[in-house]
C-alpha cells in the first residue's frame, strides 16, 4: 500500500484547509482581538459577509482556540509553573486522565511518546503549594510515578503567528 505521502501543514485536525486568506485574517485578529467583523473587513479589504462566514468556518473547525490560554496564571496568585511526566498503568489512562482533569491546578495534559505516557502542565502559588499538587498527582489511582520540573524561565511564549505569517505569504 503506497503511503499517504507528506502531512500537509494547513489541514487542520478535522480537514479544513487554512488557506492565505484564512492566515491573514487570523494574524488580523491576533494582532487586535477585540476588532469587530467590521474592522476587520475594512483592515483587509474584504466585506463584512466574508469575513464573518471565514470567522464562523474557522470556529466551526476548531481552529480558534480558548480565551483562557491569554490568561495569566501569575495574575491568578500562582506565579509557579511546572511540567510533570507521568508514568501511568496503562489500563487505566483514560481514568487518570479523567482524574487529572478535576485538579485545579493543572492547566493542560498530554499524551506523550517515550519513557513517560502523560505530560502535565500544573501553576502553583509556591513550592510548597507545588509540593503539594504534585502528591495530589501522585496520589491518582494508577499514576504509577511522576518526575517534576519547575520552569525557571520562558524563552519563547507560546505562539503561532510565524506559522501563520508562512501560510499567509503562500506557497514556498
Amino acid at each position: 500500500m503506497p503511503s499517504p505521502g507528506p502531512v500537509d501543514p494547513r489541514i487542520d485536525p478535522t480537514g479544513h484547509r487554512i488557506d492565505a486568506v484564512d492566515a491573514r485574517l487570523l494574524l488580523a485578529l491576533s494582532e487586535s482581538p477585540r476588532a469587530t467583523v467590521l474592522a476587520l473587513a475594512e483592515r483587509m479589504g474584504m466585506s463584512r459577509n466574508t469575513v464573518q462566514a471565514r470567522l464562523a468556518r474557522l470556529d466551526q473547525h476548531r481552529v480558534l482556540g480558548g480565551f483562557e490560554r491569554r490568561i495569566d496564571t501569575a495574575a491568578l496568585g500562582y506565579p509557579l509553573v511546572a511540567y510533570v511526566t507521568v508514568q501511568v498503568t496503562q489500563s487505566r489512562l483514560d481514568e487518570v486522565g479523567a482524574a487529572l482533569g478535576q485538579v485545579p491546578e493543572v492547566l493542560e495534559v498530554l499524551g506523550i511518546s517515550g519513557q513517560s505516557d502523560l505530560q502535565v502542565q500544573v501553576v502553583a502559588r509556591d513550592a510548597d503549594d507545588l509540593y503539594r499538587v504534585a502528591g495530589e498527582l501522585l496520589a491518582v489511582d494508577g499514576v504509577e510515578r511522576t518526575t517534576t520540573g519547575l520552569v525557571m524561565r520562558r524563552l519563547v511564549d507560546y505562539r503561532v503567528e510565524p506559522l501563520l505569517r508562512r501560510i499567509a505569504a503562500g506557497p514556498g
